[in-house]
């Protein structure tokens, strides 16, 4: 019996016989376990929404399943550290949003290289950003508003997420680009900024659709602004950054998924084409059109390029504001 199972092996190895490629240990195909999406905040954003509602899909799609972790702290910059470090198997992505850029251009140093660590594979979602003032603001629109600022600098406020959050960049963007001041009101977080907003303690911030739509609807914040070149379906009263006569204010919110550099081109590619057809499935389009988000995809080379485009955005945001992380 020995002799037959070594003769059998010699005449393989010399060529002599044959083995059939299915007796032959097949490649593990992708996926073939679990995958796991890092979102570099905590549960409740509209990041980890879009996450979930994805994961769903891609879960179906690959028909393998889709976790999500919450790993929020140090402005995203503690989730998309993890990401960065983990094994660039094509098991692990990060699903982040503006503050990935943001991030880049604030900082000196970061725990990870954001061009050297991470490789971009689609966008998942973009979406306005909305000029909310509070209800008893004096001036009802943004020209006004700003009329008024101009005249009495640094006595109008605005609030936000903190200091250099995506929400404080985005007004000061906006009043650098005007050359207006303002006093800045940081918060934890665009939440409780928008809360104070409306509580008429803190005359203005800029926000996503989703944080400031239910505010709007039911007349506790005045929608001043919207980006984009059309009006939000959710509150078509209000006009857009154009309309209202600043038709250089571009800012809007992005969501987008990354994987650690190294991960196989053929796994990127793929994520890229499953996250494509997620986006367009009815379930992933009513929650996002639910948040005032326009589900979208694009390819990874057109992802990063936008990205490296908003870090230097930010940056010179930044730089002319003079805002400074202590």
């Amino acid at each position: 019996m020995h002799r037959t199972i070594w003769s059998t092996a010699f005449l393989a190895m010399s060529g002599l016989i044959s083995i059939p490629a299915q007796a032959q240990a097949p490649a593990n195909p992708w996926p073939a376990k679990v995958i796991r999406i890092v979102v570099p905040f905590a549960a409740g954003s509209f990041t980890d929404t879009a996450a979930r509602v994805v994961g769903a899909e891609l879960s179906a799609q690959l028909g393998q399943t889709v976790i999500v972790e919450n790993k929020g702290g140090a402005g995203s910059t503690l989730g998309t550290d993890t990401v960065a470090k983990a094994a660039p198997d094509g098991y692990t992505f990060l699903l982040t949003d503006n503050s990935f850029a943001v991030s880049t251009a604030l900082y000196d140093k970061l725990p990870y290289s954001p061009t050297k660590d991470l490789v971009p594979v689609s966008l998942v979602a973009d979406s306005p950003a909305i000029l909310v003032g509070r209800p008893n603001l004096p001036n009802k629109t943004l020209k006004e508003t700003m009329q008024a600022a101009g005249k009495t600098p640094a006595k109008l406020t605005f609030g936000s997420g903190g200091q250099g959050s995506s929400a404080h960049l985005a007004m000061e963007a906006f009043l650098t680009q005007n050359n207006v001041q303002m006093v800045h009101v940081p918060f934890k977080g665009i939440a409780a900024a928008i809360v104070d907003v409306a509580a008429d303690r803190v005359d203005l911030a800029i926000g996503s659709v989703g944080s400031t739509s239910a505010y709007i609807k039911d007349g506790r914040l005045l929608g001043l602004a919207v980006s984009g070149d059309a009006r939000q379906p959710l509150f078509p009263n209000v006009p857009t950054f154009a309309e209202a006569g600043y038709p250089n204010y571009k800012m809007k919110y992005w969501f987008g998924v990354m994987a650690p550099t190294g991960t196989p081109v053929a796994i990127v590619d793929r994520m890229q084409k499953e996250i494509a057809k997620a986006v367009t499935t009815q379930k992933v389009r009513d929650v996002f059109s639910g948040a005032g988000v326009r589900p979208t995809a694009n390819s990874s080379s057109a992802f990063g390029a936008m990205v490296r485009e908003e870090t230097a955005l930010w940056a010179d945001v930044i730089k002319r504001a003079d805002i400074k992380i202590q």
